[in-house]
């Protein structure tokens, strides 16, 4: 697997191009935002009706990288399901897929905003981890060193020769990595947003995802007064 890697607070850590941060020193594999069951919790709740395909991409994808890595350690950094309903609402071949890949593994689950509470699925559920010199997180708080975090899906875009590409992507600085989505049915969050001015520095970087792990410079805020 193509990525690029780079150090945090002395851990030497690789962004996959698949969207995995791998940190090999100590074979863990965390991956963000799953969002397994969106298009169940959609249907549930009345809202557009997607194909219910998405866990089968997702849990396939990751199983992948599992199975290619093989990872002492795999942190889910929160929203992993769309709902903790979507969590029930999988099916044998969903709870299979995931059995097969955590075990002999251990496996933490980081509750989300979407999935803030116990996940009896297996594993442990916590709040945040920490581990060296890394705290996992499922939202990156402002101020915070050493930092790995989700939540924000974001993506950015780069010209090439072809045209503009436009992908999911890890942002990243001295003090902290934000991993793109995983799920198959995930939007995204453009770097620009003035979401992202108070975690970053001027030097992070964007790391697209796709067929390469393609690393930029994170493009500035958009602003009325720059367009």
């Amino acid at each position: 697997m193509h990525g690029y890697s780079f150090t945090l607070k002395s851990a030497q850590l690789t962004a996959l191009s698949v969207g995995i941060l791998w940190w090999a020193d100590r074979k863990l594999l965390c991956v963000s935002d799953l969002h397994l069951g969106k298009s169940e919790r959609m249907a549930r709740r009345g809202g557009a009706l997607l194909p219910p395909y998405e866990n089968k991409d997702t849990l396939t994808r990751l199983a992948t990288a599992v199975n290619a890595l093989d990872p002492v350690t795999v942190i889910c950094l929160g929203d992993s399901f769309d709902d903790l309903e979507a969590l029930d609402a999988l099916n044998d071949e969903d709870h299979q897929t995931l059995a097969t890949m955590m075990s002999g593994r251990r496996w933490i689950w980081i509750e989300g905003n979407h999935d803030a509470g116990p996940v009896n699925i297996g594993g442990t559920h916590l709040a945040e981890f920490e581990t060296g010199p890394l705290r996992f997180r499922h939202i990156a708080i402002a101020g915070a060193s050493g930092e790995v975090s989700g939540h924000y899906h974001p993506k950015s875009s780069v010209k090439l020769k072809a045209g503009t590409l436009s992908r999911p992507c890890f942002l990243l600085d001295e003090n902290r990595v934000i991993l793109p989505a995983f799920g198959s049915y995930t939007g995204g969050l453009k770097s620009t947003d003035p979401a992202f001015d108070p975690l970053f520095s001027a030097q992070a970087l964007a790391v697209l995802t796709g067929s390469q792990a393609l690393p930029t410079p994170k493009p500035h805020t958009v602003t009325s007064q720059s367009r």
